[in-house]
């Protein structure tokens, strides 16, 4: 058997809100709910697993998150962010307000979910070659 990667957990002060907000930006189906988690599922069998901080003075470190999706997805994507007026960014620094970038040949912009965690949205994959991206943005 191939190593895969199954699940990971995201640390959040509301896993339903946080779920949510994945599934209504990615446009995936509703989240499940499986003891302590609000389980999110990818299209590849890859779950992000919403789970609630419960320390309410600490703080949520933010991750980065990367979906490879195809270009007719990325424009669906791309309008409910504008729709909603979030902010996002050509580059993970955030140094670059308001733009996509157009790395490999592909698209992508970053955005943030109500944690601070840092979502990206991509159509190809970095480093790509043309056969590979032809391939990723089928």
């Amino acid at each position: 058997m191939p190593v895969t990667l199954n699940h990971t957990i995201v640390w959040c002060r509301d896993k339903k809100r946080s779920a949510r907000y994945l599934t209504g930006v990615l446009g995936l189906e509703d989240a499940r709910s499986w003891g302590p988690f609000m389980i999110v599922e990818m299209d590849n069998g890859v779950s992000l697993d919403y789970h609630d901080f419960y320390d309410p003075d600490g703080q949520i470190i933010s991750q980065h998150y990367a979906f490879m999706v195809s270009e007719h997805e990325f424009d669906e994507i791309f309008g409910r962010l504008r729709t909603t007026g979030q902010d996002y960014w050509a580059d993970p620094g955030l140094a670059r307000r308001a733009e996509i970038n157009r790395n490999d040949s592909g698209r992508g912009v970053y955005f943030k979910d109500p944690d601070g965690h840092l979502l990206e949205i991509i159509t190809r994959p970095y480093g790509a070659t043309a056969e590979e991206g032809s391939q990723a943005s089928g």
